[in-house]
């Protein structure tokens, strides 16, 4: 089974199941600033898992497009992907657990649709624990469909509990479901038992402010199944790499680089997800020289060209060969892959300066790992007295030790000097960084090929010292969580649809949003535009807005179908995700507002509560594209 028909299957069924078929988001978090990129199918749907109306009705079933750079270091082995596809199906307030386990049964099983072996089939359910009960009623529903009690693993919470992503919120417990030949005893399953393709989350609970978790009104079911693993199963791969989306670019690779996959699985299998996740996060318009996501962005493009001169890769352009190959696989479902022609050529452009980085950083780096001793030798001993002699014999500087068991029973002994011999300081891996834009995952890579390790707290104190970076920040930023609703996050989204409304009065109607980011302190709109713009201008904008709030005007919402609603003029630029019926917001009067647009919300009721509108700063964002930062006083 090909990866497009697995989807065309899983939209039907819920299709029958009653659920409306809505188009996936955008790869971009839209007023979410608590995560860099959509990482789960829930996330475009926050809103209304928090109860908002959804236009398409409480039964949904999409395809999403997801980025998830938590297990980035993981790409490699057989299931970890950074660029992956999610289908996904969502009650809200609508059915509960027993319709949830008995559709996916029903999917996973029924030789109409996956047909998969019963007996090779394993689930988990949430174990219980003081803040919520254990799930037993997933439990019976599971012990009915015919799965033995030693195919169902009771989990705790860090295992089977969804959320929230953050402090507070929607969250619930999870049943997992996983597929391999029988597992011999729940210790079995409890170890992974098989690859994970399908995940009911039940939200009942919402945490609060002291953390108890209390039921919720509304409750939702947010399953999620990954397209890759599944295909993978169905098909009998061991792993994701050997699926349809992946096959053309571990041959093109191969081409490029005369030797076989078979041989050099690692470096393939990164080379062509980093390759593939660059490509997608070009087309959502993402500039690799940007800061946050664009840090992202080049940081897997750099480890892919790492990669590529590790399998010898030479000749031109060797990353967009490799893209182009990542767009023909996708360019039918995804038309905007081909319709961006910047994607190859930023490609090629970050591959020659990422070359010249290599060039120039590459000699200090040697002249570094010259001076480094590799992997610790340890003498062959586990007694001190040995070791005394050892360390006398070499004439080493003062023991260090550390504990090889938990219980620290047996012990390694070796010496400070040949400790710090065999590391790379955080100083010195900053000093490549700041230096020569060496990152520090090349730097790891490159040392970790030489047995040596890299002082990364080290790194990152650096970081602080030379206020660029915090490491809680950038790691912090590559987590999901849910939307921030909150009144500050409104009240800005509002002004952003003033904003847009004035800019295209003032400036023109080829005016369009090409992007935004929204925190509680700032709103941040990218649109079309070529030129600078004038004071004058920008005063216009500001003073237009800023008419608007004093008038105001009510802040209206209707349901139309997305054909009316163009009909009527509302801008869109998510529209794509709604399906037939969108959620239209106007502002003034409903015969001439001031601004008409899809768009899922929060708003707040006029504009009268905004406050003062000011534009702190005007900028070029990109080629074609401008970027203004304002503020509500």
């Amino acid at each position: 089974m090909t990866t497009r028909e697995l989807k065309q299957k899983y939209l039907k069924f819920f299709e029958e199941k009653e659920h409306k078929i809505i188009s996936g988001s955008s790869l971009i978090p839209e007023n979410d600033p608590t995560a860099l990129f959509i990482s789960a199918g829930m996330h475009p749907l926050v809103p209304y898992l928090l109860g908002e109306k959804h236009p398409a009705g409480k039964r949904l079933v999409d395809v999403q497009k997801s980025i998830r750079t938590s297990d980035i270091d993981e790409v490699g082995d057989d299931v970890h992907l950074t660029f992956f596809e999610m289908l996904g199906n969502w009650s809200l307030g609508d059915y509960w657990k027993k319709e949830a386990i008995e559709m996916s049964w029903e999917f996973l099983t029924d030789k109409k649709w996956l047909g998969l072996d019963k007996d090779k089939i394993s689930v988990t359910v949430f174990a219980g624990d003081s803040d919520a009960p254990f799930d037993e009623e997933s439990y019976n529903l599971w012990l009915k469909k015919g799965i033995p009690k030693e195919r169902i693993a009771k989990l705790p919470k860090k295992d089977n509990f969804w959320g929230p992503a953050g402090k507070t919120g929607p969250c619930g417990p999870c049943t997992e479901m996983f597929y391999k030949p029988r597992p011999t005893s729940q210790d079995e399953v409890v170890a992974g038992g098989g690859i994970e393709i399908w995940n009911d989350v039940f939200m009942e609970f919402s945490k609060t402010v002291g953390g108890k978790y209390e039921p919720l009104k509304q409750k939702n079911v947010d399953t999620g199944m990954g397209v890759e693993r599944t295909v993978a199963v169905l098909n009998g791969y061991d792993n994701v790499y050997e699926t349809d989306v992946f096959k053309p670019i571990i041959e093109k690779i191969e081409e490029l680089s005369g030797k076989k996959y078979k041989d050099h699985k690692k470096e393939f299998r990164i080379v062509a997800d980093h390759i593939k996740a660059s490509v997608f996060i070009l087309a959502s318009g993402i500039d690799p020289y940007k800061t946050e996501r664009g840090y992202v962005l080049r940081r897997l493009l750099r480890k892919a060209i790492l990669f590529v001169k590790t399998l010898g890769i030479q000749g031109m352009n060797p990353i967009a060969q490799i893209g182009e190959t990542v767009i023909a696989i996708y360019k039918d479902e995804y038309p905007e892959l081909e319709d961006d022609k910047n994607i190859i050529s930023k490609l090629i452009f970050e591959g020659a300066q990422f070359n010249r980085v290599l060039q120039k950083g590459g000699k200090e780096y040697e002249k570094i790992e010259s001076k480094k001793t590799g992997k610790i030798k340890f003498p062959s001993v586990e007694d001190e007295k040995q070791f005394d002699q050892y360390v006398k014999n070499q004439d080493k500087k003062p023991i260090y030790s550390q504990p090889i068991a938990s219980d620290g029973s047996i012990m390694k002994f070796f010496t400070v000097d040949d400790l710090e011999k065999s590391i790379i300081s955080g100083k010195e891996a900053f000093d490549l960084y700041q230096t020569h834009g060496f990152p520090l995952e090349i730097i790891k890579d490159l040392a970790s090929r030489k047995g040596l390790s890299v002082d990364e707290d080290g790194f990152y104190e650096e970081f602080k010292k030379h206020q660029e970076l915090s490491r809680t920040a950038i790691a912090g930023r590559f987590k999901s969580g849910l939307a921030d609703n909150s009144e500050a996050v409104t009240k800005l989204h509002t002004a952003t649809h003033l904003l847009l409304a004035a800019l295209r009065k003032v400036l023109g109607e080829h005016v369009y949003q090409k992007g935004s980011n929204i925190t509680a302190e700032r709103l941040r709109l990218d649109f079309s535009h070529s030129e600078k713009m004038t004071a004058e201008q920008l005063k216009k904008v500001e003073d237009a807005v800023n008419e608007v709030i004093i008038k105001d005007l009510p802040i209206n919402c209707y349901e139309v179908s997305l054909e009316k609603a163009k009909e009527i003029g509302a801008m869109g630029v998510f529209e794509s995700k709604y399906g037939d019926k969108v959620k239209v917001y106007s502002v003034g009067m409903s015969d001439c507002p001031f601004s008409c647009e899809i768009c899922a919300g929060p708003h707040i009721k006029s504009t009268g509560q905004l406050g003062h509108f000011k534009i702190l700063k005007e900028e070029a964002s990109s080629a074609g594209v401008r970027r203004i930062k304002a503020i509500l006083e």
